[in-house]
C-alpha cells in the first residue's frame, strides 16, 4: 500500500492529489480514479455469466473456472441460486468486485430474460458504465433493444463486446451493422478478430496496431506480436473507419482529421474516452469468453474508456414541503466525510441472516454503527453490519465511500428508498422505473395447511421484486399474482416450493362474469310463513328493468310506493333483500348486475310483518323475475394496445381477430405500429407468450378494463353447462373431471 502511495505521489503533484478528493491516511482510501462500477447486460444466452466468470478468474478473484450448466455440476460462481444452476439461466443480478491493474472494479451480472427486466433496470440505475454483450451469431436481438433503451434512460455509457466468435455462423461485421441500424449507435471496431469459427486465433488491436494472442491452458498468458500479413489491409481500413467514426463525435479529433494529421495512439485513446463518456460513440470489442480469448483487453478497455464515479453527474431531488416544484441538486463524489451521506437501496434479498439491502453510496461516507435515515418513511436505522458482496459470499468492511456498492443487514426498507444522514433528510434519489406486469395467474398452496408459509413467501417476494404484484380477488376468493411473463411466475412457484417447502398450484384466473336481463319483467310476490306466535308476512309488487349499457355493472333500487301499503321503515329491508339476492345468479352462479328494481306497491300485516319478512319477499321477487326473464351473461371487455415493429403487423392483426377482438384504431411511427382493440378478458389469457413468439419478442401490449357487454352464445352455453355440472344438476361429461 505504501509503495503504491509513493508511486502515486510521484506521478501526481500534491495539489492535484487533494483535488481528487481522496484523503491519504493510514487506511489508504482508494481514490475515485481507481474505481469502476460496471454492469454486464445482454440478450438471453449471449454469454454474460461466462464472461463474468472469466473476468473473475483473470483478475485472481477465483482460483478455477466453471461453466454455466457445466459437466462438473458446479456451475458459475455468479449463479449462486440452486435454480439458476439447474436451468442454466441467471434469475437474480449478482454483485461482485475485483482488482485489475490496481483498479477496483465493481461488477453486477444481470439476467437476459425479459421476465427479469427489473434486475437489469435496478443494476443500470446505480452503475456508472456497462458492457453490452452481443452474440456474434444472433447480433442485436429483442432484449438487446430493451437493454439499450434502459441504458439511454439512465444515461449509462457502454462498451460493446461481440462474444461467441468461435460459433458456427458468427459474423461480427453483421452484428456491428445491426448496432448501427437497429440501435442507432455510432459504433466502430477497436479490435478485429484473426479468423472466425474454428480458425479464431486471436485479435488485432486497431489502436496500438498489434496482434494479441492468448496462450496457456486458460488463455491467461497474453502475447503481443506483429499483425500477420493477410490481415494488414483489413486492419488499416478498419482503423481509418474507427478514426472517422470518433472524429464525427469528438471535436478535437475532428480538427486533427480535417487538418489531415495522423492522430497519435494517446490522442485516439483520449478521443474515444471523451466520445464514450458523452455517449456519442460506442467502442466495439471482440472475443470468445468460453474459449478464453479477448477478455483481458476488454478489462483494459473498461479502465480506459468507462467513467469513474467522479466523471458521472448524479442528481438528487430536493423535496420541499411547501412548494410543488422539485429542484435537483448535484451530488459530490469526494471520497471523504466532508459532505453528508446519501445512498440508494436498489435491491433487497432475503439472505441467511435476514434482509440484505444493496446500497450504492452517492455522496459522503458510511461507517459501521452510524445512524442513517430513510427519507421516505423518516425512520432512523442503525448500521449493524456493512459487507461487500461476491455473489452469495460476503466480506465485512468498516466504512464505505461515495462510488462504492455495499450491502447492509437487518434494515427495513423497500426497493428504491433513499438513505441519508440527519442533515439531508429532504433529499431523495430519482427512483427506479418499474414496468407494469403483463400476465396474471391464480396461485394457491396445494396443501391448505401451508397457508402461513405461502403468505410468508409471497410477502418476501413482493418486497424483493417490484414487478411481482399480488392481490386477493374477493369476488372469486383467489390470490392473483401478476408478473412480467410466464417464466417469471413459474420461477416464483418453484422458489416457493424450494425455499419455503410450500408446493403451489397455479391456474388461469377466474373471470368475473355477470348476469343481467334483456327486457323489463313485472313481479308480484308474497312471502307468508305461519308459525307458533307471530308469523312472517310481506308482499311486494313492481317490476325489474335492465339499465343502460354503460351502467351494466351497477344495481339500482327505486321506491315508487304511495300510501302506507308498504310502511317506509320496511323499504330499506326490501333493498337489502334485493342486493343480497343479486350476489348469485341462477344461470351460471355469477353476480347479477345492470338491473333496476322498481317497487310500486305491496301489502303488510299489522302483527306478522317485520324486516326479515320483507328481506325474504324481495329475494323471492328477484328469483321470480330471473325465472321468467330472458337472462344473458355479461363479460369484461379490455381495451388492448399492442406496439410492435411494422413487419409483424399481419401476424398481430390475425392474433387479435383470433381472440374475437374488435379493432378500434391503428397508428404508426418510425418502423413501429400501435394497434388499439377491444378484446374479451376471457380470451386474453396467454396472449403475452403468443405476442412474443409471433413478433420475435419485440412486441409489447398493455390492457385495461373498458366495459361489460353480453358474451357470445357459445361462451354463455359453456358457462351454464359448467355451473350445472358443478352443482350436480347435470351429469359430468365423460373424460372430464368435475371442475
Amino acid at each position: 500500500m505504501l509503495r503504491s502511495r509513493r508511486i502515486l505521489g510521484l506521478a501526481l503533484p500534491r495539489r492535484q492529489l487533494l483535488l481528487n478528493g481522496c484523503r491519504w491516511c493510514s487506511s489508504g482510501i482508494v481514490p475515485n480514479e481507481r474505481i469502476r462500477n460496471i454492469g454486464i447486460s445482454a440478450h438471453i444466452d449471449s454469454g454474460k455469466t461466462t464472461l463474468t466468470e472469466r473476468i473473475l478468474f483473470y483478475t485472481g478473484r477465483i482460483a478455477q473456472m466453471h461453466e454455466v450448466k457445466g459437466k462438473d455440476g458446479v456451475g458459475a460462481v455468479m449463479d449462486s441460486m440452486e435454480l439458476e444452476r439447474q436451468r442454466g439461466i441467471t434469475i437474480q443480478s449478482a454483485a461482485t468486485y475485483t482488482l485489475w491493474k490496481d483498479i477496483n472494479i465493481n461488477i453486477i451480472d444481470t439476467p437476459g430474460h425479459v421476465d427479469f427486466t427489473i434486475e437489469v433496470e435496478r443494476a443500470l440505475r446505480v452503475l456508472d458504465g456497462a458492457i453490452l454483450v452481443l452474440c456474434a451469431v444472433g447480433g442485436v436481438q429483442c432484449q438487446t433493444m430493451t437493454v439499450n433503451r434502459q441504458m439511454k434512460r439512465y444515461r449509462v455509457p457502454f462498451l460493446t463486446f461481440i462474444n461467441k466468435l468461435d460459433r458456427m455462423g458468427s459474423s461480427p461485421s453483421r452484428a456491428l451493422q445491426q448496432l448501427r441500424s437497429k440501435l442507432n449507435q455510432n459504433a466502430a471496431f477497436i479490435q478485429i478478430p484473426m479468423g472466425l469459427e474454428g480458425n479464431f486465433r486471436g485479435i488485432i488491436d486497431l489502436i496500438e496496431e498489434r496482434a494479441i494472442y492468448f496462450d496457456g491452458d486458460f488463455g491467461q498468458i497474453v502475447k503481443y506480436g506483429e499483425i500477420p500479413p493477410e490481415f494488414r489491409a483489413e486492419s488499416a481500413d478498419q482503423r481509418q473507419e474507427l478514426i472517422e467514426s470518433v472524429a464525427n463525435s469528438d471535436e478535437l479529433l475532428g480538427e486533427l482529421f480535417l487538418e489531415e494529421k495522423v492522430p497519435t495512439v494517446a490522442d485516439l485513446k483520449l478521443a474515444i474516452r471523451r466520445a464514450t463518456l458523452s455517449k456519442t460513440f460506442t467502442p466495439v470489442l471482440v472475443g470468445s469468453a468460453l474459449k478464453n480469448k479477448g477478455v483481458q483487453p476488454l478489462l483494459d478497455a473498461v479502465l480506459e474508456y468507462l467513467p469513474n464515479p467522479s466523471e458521472v453527474q448524479n442528481y438528487a431531488v430536493l423535496n420541499q414541503e411547501n412548494s410543488q416544484e422539485k429542484s435537483k441538486i448535484l451530488l459530490g463524489s469526494a471520497r471523504d466525510d466532508s459532505l453528508p451521506f446519501v445512498g440508494l437501496a436498489f435491491k433487497l434479498e432475503a439472505g441467511r441472516f435476514g434482509q440484505l439491502t444493496y446500497i450504492r453510496v452517492y455522496q459522503g461516507m458510511l461507517k459501521k454503527s452510524d445512524n442513517i435515515y430513510n427519507t421516505r418513511t423518516g425512520k432512523k436505522v442503525r448500521v449493524q453490519r456493512l459487507v461487500r458482496m461476491h455473489a452469495d459470499m460476503m466480506e465485512d468492511v468498516d466504512e464505505v465511500y461515495a462510488g462504492d456498492i455495499c450491502a447492509l443487514f437487518g434494515i427495513d426498507c423497500a426497493s428504491g428508498d433513499t438513505f441519508s444522514d440527519k442533515s439531508s433528510t429532504d433529499l431523495s434519489m430519482e427512483s427506479i422505473h418499474v414496468p407494469d406486469p403483463v400476465i396474471s395467474v391464480a396461485m394457491r398452496p396445494s396443501n391448505k395447511n401451508d397457508i402461513d408459509k405461502f403468505s410468508k413467501g409471497i410477502n418476501r417476494f413482493t418486497r424483493e421484486d417490484p414487478t411481482f404484484r399480488v392481490h386477493f380477488d374477493n369476488e372469486n376468493k383467489e390470490t392473483i399474482v401478476s408478473g412480467m411473463g410466464e417464466l417469471h411466475l413459474e420461477i416464483y412457484a418453484q422458489r416457493m416450493e424450494r425455499e419455503y417447502g410450500c408446493p403451489c398450484v397455479t391456474g388461469k384466473p377466474k373471470v368475473a362474469f355477470r348476469e343481467s336481463i334483456l327486457a323489463p319483467v313485472p313481479f308480484d310476490f308474497t312471502h307468508k310463513r305461519q308459525s307458533g306466535g307471530a308469523g312472517q308476512y310481506g308482499k311486494v309488487v313492481g317490476f325489474v328493468e335492465p339499465l343502460e349499457p354503460e351502467n351494466n355493472t351497477k344495481l339500482e333500487f327505486e321506491d315508487r310506493t304511495v300510501g302506507t301499503n308498504v310502511p317506509k321503515q320496511f323499504v330499506p329491508a326490501i333493498e337489502k333483500g334485493f342486493l343480497g339476492a343479486c350476489e348469485k345468479g341462477p344461470l351460471s352462479g355469477h353476480k347479477i348486475s345492470g338491473i333496476r328494481f322498481v317497487l310500486e306497491d305491496g301489502a303488510n300485516h299489522m302483527v306478522d310483518s317485520n324486516e326479515f319478512s320483507f328481506i325474504r319477499a324481495a329475494e323471492g321477487a328477484l328469483k321470480q323475475v330471473m325465472a321468467n326473464a330472458a337472462v344473458c351473461v355479461l363479460e369484461p371487455i379490455m381495451s388492448v394496445e399492442v406496439v410492435a415493429p411494422s413487419e409483424f403487423q399481419g401476424a398481430v392483426l390475425a392474433g387479435v381477430s383470433r381472440r374475437q377482438g374488435i379493432i378500434t384504431g391503428q397508428d404508426g411511427t418510425e418502423g413501429y405500429f400501435t394497434l388499439y382493440a377491444d378484446v374479451p378478458l376471457n380470451n386474453m389469457f396467454g396472449y403475452s407468450t403468443e405476442l412474443r413468439s409471433s413478433t420475435e419478442g419485440k412486441g409489447e401490449y398493455t390492457m385495461e378494463y373498458s366495459k361489460y357487454q353480453p358474451c357470445s352464445p357459445s361462451t354463455q352455453e359453456e358457462l351454464i353447462n359448467r355451473y350445472l355440472e358443478a352443482t350436480g344438476q347435470l351429469p359430468a361429461k365423460k373424460g372430464k373431471a368435475k371442475s
